[in-house]
Protein backbone atom coordinates (compact mmCIF):
# COMPACT_ATOMS: atom_id res chain seq x y z
CA UNK A 1 0.00 0.00 0.00
CA UNK A 2 1.59 3.54 -0.92
CA UNK A 3 1.90 6.30 1.64
CA UNK A 4 0.73 9.60 1.47
CA UNK A 5 4.16 10.93 1.16
CA UNK A 6 5.48 8.38 -1.44
CA UNK A 7 2.37 9.46 -3.86
CA UNK A 8 3.88 13.11 -3.27
CA UNK A 9 6.75 12.30 -3.90
CA UNK A 10 5.90 10.64 -7.60
CA UNK A 11 3.86 13.59 -8.19
CA UNK A 12 7.00 16.10 -7.81
CA UNK A 13 8.95 13.08 -9.68
CA UNK A 14 6.47 14.03 -12.50
CA UNK A 15 6.88 17.71 -11.97
CA UNK A 16 10.71 17.21 -11.91
CA UNK A 17 11.06 15.50 -15.26
CA UNK A 18 8.55 17.38 -17.24
CA UNK A 19 7.52 20.53 -15.88
CA UNK A 20 10.83 22.10 -15.34
CA UNK A 21 10.03 25.79 -14.95
CA UNK A 22 6.80 25.03 -13.12
CA UNK A 23 9.20 23.31 -10.68
CA UNK A 24 11.56 25.72 -10.09
CA UNK A 25 9.17 28.25 -9.37
CA UNK A 26 7.58 26.19 -6.97
CA UNK A 27 10.74 26.23 -4.28
CA UNK A 28 9.24 29.95 -3.70
CA UNK A 29 6.51 28.80 -2.51
CA UNK A 30 6.47 27.61 1.63
CA UNK A 31 7.87 23.82 2.25
CA UNK A 32 4.17 23.33 3.33
CA UNK A 33 2.57 23.77 -0.04
CA UNK A 34 4.61 22.38 -2.53
CA UNK A 35 3.78 19.16 -2.45
CA UNK A 36 -0.02 20.35 -3.24
CA UNK A 37 0.99 22.20 -6.45
CA UNK A 38 3.49 19.12 -7.34
CA UNK A 39 -0.06 16.98 -6.42
CA UNK A 40 -1.79 18.95 -9.27
CA UNK A 41 0.65 18.53 -11.87
CA UNK A 42 0.72 14.63 -11.41
CA UNK A 43 -3.02 14.62 -12.25
CA UNK A 44 -2.41 17.00 -15.28
CA UNK A 45 0.54 15.01 -16.67
CA UNK A 46 -1.23 11.36 -15.97
CA UNK A 47 -3.69 12.31 -18.09
CA UNK A 48 -1.44 14.24 -20.78
CA UNK A 49 0.32 10.92 -21.05
CA UNK A 50 -2.75 8.65 -21.22
CA UNK A 51 -3.62 11.13 -24.73
CA UNK A 52 0.04 11.55 -26.16
CA UNK A 53 2.17 8.47 -24.70
CA UNK A 54 0.40 5.17 -25.15
CA UNK A 55 2.27 4.28 -28.00
CA UNK A 56 0.80 3.16 -31.39
CA UNK A 57 -2.75 2.58 -29.70
CA UNK A 58 -5.88 3.35 -31.36
CA UNK A 59 -8.04 6.56 -30.40
CA UNK A 60 -10.86 4.54 -29.12
CA UNK A 61 -8.32 2.85 -26.51
CA UNK A 62 -7.09 6.35 -25.62
CA UNK A 63 -10.47 7.30 -24.76
CA UNK A 64 -11.32 4.23 -22.94
CA UNK A 65 -8.19 5.11 -20.48
CA UNK A 66 -9.02 8.16 -19.86
CA UNK A 67 -12.73 7.95 -18.96
CA UNK A 68 -10.89 4.88 -16.66
CA UNK A 69 -8.81 7.55 -15.47
CA UNK A 70 -11.66 10.17 -14.57
CA UNK A 71 -14.29 7.54 -13.02
CA UNK A 72 -10.98 6.19 -10.98
CA UNK A 73 -10.43 9.66 -9.59
CA UNK A 74 -13.75 10.97 -8.62
CA UNK A 75 -14.56 7.60 -7.12
CA UNK A 76 -11.33 7.89 -5.35
CA UNK A 77 -12.65 11.00 -4.13
CA UNK A 78 -16.31 10.68 -2.99
CA UNK A 79 -13.99 8.33 -0.62
CA UNK A 80 -11.67 10.50 0.67
CA UNK A 81 -8.72 7.82 -0.48
CA UNK A 82 -6.90 6.12 -3.39
CA UNK A 83 -4.55 3.31 -4.16
CA UNK A 84 -3.15 4.83 -7.02
CA UNK A 85 0.29 6.12 -6.59
CA UNK A 86 -0.75 9.61 -7.94
CA UNK A 87 -4.16 9.82 -7.28
CA UNK A 88 -3.83 9.35 -3.40
CA UNK A 89 -2.20 13.12 -3.13
CA UNK A 90 -4.58 14.50 -5.29
CA UNK A 91 -7.38 13.21 -3.52
CA UNK A 92 -6.01 14.57 -0.65
CA UNK A 93 -5.06 17.89 -1.85
CA UNK A 94 -8.25 18.76 -3.12
CA UNK A 95 -9.98 18.03 0.35
CA UNK A 96 -7.32 20.12 2.16
CA UNK A 97 -8.02 22.75 -0.28
CA UNK A 98 -11.63 21.87 -1.04
CA UNK A 99 -11.22 22.94 -4.75
CA UNK A 100 -13.79 22.21 -7.01
CA UNK A 101 -14.18 18.67 -8.41
CA UNK A 102 -15.86 20.35 -11.18
CA UNK A 103 -12.45 21.80 -12.71
CA UNK A 104 -10.92 18.06 -13.27
CA UNK A 105 -13.80 17.02 -15.27
CA UNK A 106 -13.61 20.41 -17.52
CA UNK A 107 -9.50 19.21 -17.77
CA UNK A 108 -10.64 15.66 -18.79
CA UNK A 109 -13.18 17.50 -21.36
CA UNK A 110 -10.58 19.50 -22.82
CA UNK A 111 -7.90 16.19 -22.44
CA UNK A 112 -10.55 14.16 -24.31
CA UNK A 113 -10.67 16.87 -27.15
CA UNK A 114 -7.24 16.20 -28.06
CA UNK A 115 -7.85 12.71 -29.35
CA UNK A 116 -10.53 13.75 -31.80
CA UNK A 117 -9.95 17.30 -32.67
CA UNK A 118 -6.98 18.06 -34.96
CA UNK A 119 -7.23 21.69 -35.05
CA UNK A 120 -9.43 24.70 -34.22
CA UNK A 121 -10.97 27.65 -36.58
CA UNK A 122 -10.99 30.54 -34.63
CA UNK A 123 -9.60 31.56 -31.39
CA UNK A 124 -12.54 31.69 -29.39
CA UNK A 125 -12.89 27.74 -30.54
CA UNK A 126 -8.86 27.90 -29.03
CA UNK A 127 -10.33 29.54 -26.09
CA UNK A 128 -13.07 26.81 -25.31
CA UNK A 129 -10.42 24.11 -25.31
CA UNK A 130 -8.18 25.89 -23.20
CA UNK A 131 -11.10 26.83 -20.94
CA UNK A 132 -10.52 23.09 -19.34
CA UNK A 133 -6.78 22.88 -20.37
CA UNK A 134 -4.95 25.55 -19.11
CA UNK A 135 -7.26 28.54 -17.80
CA UNK A 136 -8.73 25.67 -15.11
CA UNK A 137 -5.28 25.47 -14.10
CA UNK A 138 -5.29 28.74 -12.37
CA UNK A 139 -8.65 27.90 -10.68
CA UNK A 140 -7.42 24.74 -9.45
CA UNK A 141 -4.13 26.32 -7.80
CA UNK A 142 -5.95 29.63 -6.58
CA UNK A 143 -7.01 27.88 -3.27
CA UNK A 144 -3.20 27.01 -2.22
CA UNK A 145 -2.09 30.26 -3.19
CA UNK A 146 -4.87 32.41 -0.88
CA UNK A 147 -5.54 35.11 -3.00
CA UNK A 148 -7.11 37.87 -0.48
CA UNK A 149 -10.24 38.16 -2.80
CA UNK A 150 -12.23 36.46 -5.52
CA UNK A 151 -11.00 39.05 -8.22
CA UNK A 152 -7.86 36.97 -8.48
CA UNK A 153 -9.64 34.36 -10.44
CA UNK A 154 -9.99 35.57 -14.18
CA UNK A 155 -6.36 36.82 -13.84
CA UNK A 156 -5.00 33.33 -12.66
CA UNK A 157 -7.21 32.29 -15.48
CA UNK A 158 -5.32 34.34 -17.80
CA UNK A 159 -1.50 33.23 -16.43
CA UNK A 160 -3.19 29.83 -17.50
CA UNK A 161 -4.00 30.91 -21.19
CA UNK A 162 -0.82 32.77 -21.10
CA UNK A 163 1.44 29.93 -20.32
CA UNK A 164 -0.51 27.34 -22.37
CA UNK A 165 -0.42 29.77 -25.75
CA UNK A 166 3.20 30.10 -24.96
CA UNK A 167 3.58 26.27 -25.25
CA UNK A 168 2.17 26.37 -28.26
CA UNK A 169 3.71 28.52 -30.17
CA UNK A 170 7.24 26.93 -28.60
CA UNK A 171 5.87 22.61 -29.49
CA UNK A 172 4.24 23.83 -32.72
CA UNK A 173 6.53 20.88 -34.89
CA UNK A 174 5.92 18.43 -32.21
CA UNK A 175 2.55 19.07 -32.02
CA UNK A 176 2.44 18.83 -36.04
CA UNK A 177 4.06 15.50 -35.59
CA UNK A 178 1.07 14.66 -33.39
CA UNK A 179 -1.31 15.88 -35.97
CA UNK A 180 -2.78 18.46 -34.19
CA UNK A 181 -2.25 22.76 -35.04
CA UNK A 182 -3.55 25.05 -32.18
CA UNK A 183 -2.73 28.13 -33.99
CA UNK A 184 -6.34 29.18 -34.89
CA UNK A 185 -7.09 28.90 -38.87
CA UNK A 186 -8.04 32.12 -39.32
CA UNK A 187 -4.56 33.68 -38.10
CA UNK A 188 -2.98 31.34 -40.65
CA UNK A 189 -5.01 32.31 -43.68
CA UNK A 190 -5.04 35.83 -42.88
CA UNK A 191 -1.23 35.76 -42.92
CA UNK A 192 -1.03 33.24 -45.72
CA UNK A 193 0.52 30.32 -43.62
CA UNK A 194 1.24 26.69 -44.79
CA UNK A 195 2.51 25.65 -41.53
CA UNK A 196 2.67 21.98 -42.93
CA UNK A 197 5.76 23.09 -44.73
CA UNK A 198 7.79 24.06 -41.38
CA UNK A 199 9.13 27.06 -43.11
CA UNK A 200 10.57 30.41 -41.51
CA UNK A 201 9.06 32.55 -44.11
CA UNK A 202 8.14 36.86 -43.62
CA UNK A 203 4.80 35.53 -43.60
CA UNK A 204 5.44 33.29 -41.13
CA UNK A 205 7.48 35.71 -39.01
CA UNK A 206 4.54 38.24 -39.01
CA UNK A 207 2.04 35.56 -38.07
CA UNK A 208 4.55 34.80 -34.80
CA UNK A 209 4.70 38.09 -34.17
CA UNK A 210 0.75 38.73 -33.75
CA UNK A 211 0.70 35.78 -31.52
CA UNK A 212 3.15 36.65 -29.42
CA UNK A 213 1.65 39.99 -28.63
CA UNK A 214 -1.41 38.80 -28.11
CA UNK A 215 -0.13 35.69 -25.56
CA UNK A 216 2.02 38.78 -24.08
CA UNK A 217 -2.07 40.61 -23.04
CA UNK A 218 -2.65 37.67 -21.70
CA UNK A 219 0.23 37.97 -19.10
CA UNK A 220 -0.44 41.73 -18.51
CA UNK A 221 -3.39 40.47 -17.57
CA UNK A 222 -2.42 37.64 -15.02
CA UNK A 223 -0.23 40.86 -13.64
CA UNK A 224 -2.80 42.55 -12.16
CA UNK A 225 -3.86 39.52 -10.04
CA UNK A 226 -0.29 38.55 -8.28
CA UNK A 227 -1.65 42.00 -5.75
CA UNK A 228 -4.39 40.06 -4.35
CA UNK A 229 -1.59 37.05 -3.58
CA UNK A 230 0.52 36.95 -0.35
CA UNK A 231 3.44 37.89 -0.78
CA UNK A 232 5.08 34.12 -0.35
CA UNK A 233 2.50 33.17 -2.73
CA UNK A 234 3.20 36.42 -5.14
CA UNK A 235 6.16 35.61 -5.22
CA UNK A 236 6.05 31.65 -6.66
CA UNK A 237 4.05 32.89 -9.41
CA UNK A 238 5.70 35.87 -10.54
CA UNK A 239 8.61 33.53 -10.82
CA UNK A 240 6.85 31.35 -12.82
CA UNK A 241 5.54 33.71 -15.46
CA UNK A 242 9.08 36.00 -15.60
CA UNK A 243 10.64 32.65 -16.60
CA UNK A 244 7.82 31.02 -18.83
CA UNK A 245 7.41 34.46 -20.68
CA UNK A 246 10.82 34.34 -21.75
CA UNK A 247 10.30 31.91 -23.63
CA UNK A 248 8.73 34.15 -26.16
CA UNK A 249 11.67 36.52 -25.79
CA UNK A 250 14.11 33.35 -27.40
CA UNK A 251 11.57 32.91 -30.15
CA UNK A 252 12.03 36.17 -30.83
CA UNK A 253 16.15 35.80 -30.80
CA UNK A 254 15.52 32.44 -32.84
CA UNK A 255 13.93 34.41 -35.40
CA UNK A 256 10.73 32.71 -34.94
CA UNK A 257 12.29 29.69 -35.75
CA UNK A 258 10.38 27.32 -33.51
CA UNK A 259 11.30 24.11 -36.01
CA UNK A 260 14.29 22.86 -36.21
CA UNK A 261 15.29 23.98 -31.89
CA UNK A 262 12.77 24.10 -28.77
CA UNK A 263 12.92 27.20 -27.19
CA UNK A 264 14.04 26.69 -23.37
CA UNK A 265 14.89 29.01 -20.64
CA UNK A 266 18.57 27.47 -19.51
CA UNK A 267 19.06 26.24 -16.08
CA UNK A 268 20.74 28.78 -15.00
CA UNK A 269 18.18 31.42 -15.43
CA UNK A 270 16.08 29.49 -13.35
CA UNK A 271 18.29 29.09 -10.55
CA UNK A 272 19.23 32.92 -11.03
CA UNK A 273 15.39 33.90 -11.03
CA UNK A 274 14.24 31.39 -8.16
CA UNK A 275 17.39 32.41 -6.16
CA UNK A 276 16.63 36.49 -6.40
CA UNK A 277 13.39 35.60 -5.02
CA UNK A 278 13.96 33.56 -2.09
CA UNK A 279 15.78 36.19 -0.90
CA UNK A 280 14.63 38.56 1.58
CA UNK A 281 14.18 42.17 0.35
CA UNK A 282 11.73 44.40 -1.22
CA UNK A 283 10.03 43.12 -4.29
Amino acid sequence: MITLDQSYARCRELNKAYGTTYYAATFVLPRVKRHHVHALYGFCRYADDIVDDLGPVPVEVREKALADFGDRFFADLADGNSCDPVLKAVVHTVKAFGIDPGCFQRFLNSMAMDLTVSGYDTFDDLLEYMDGSAAVIGEMMLPILEPSSSDARPHARDLGIAFQLTNFLRDVSEDLDRGRVYIPQEDLRRFGVSIDGRRVTESWRELMRYEIARTRDYYVSADCGIAYLPASSARCIRSARCLYSEILDRIETADYDVFSRRARVPTWRKLLVVGRSIMPGPR
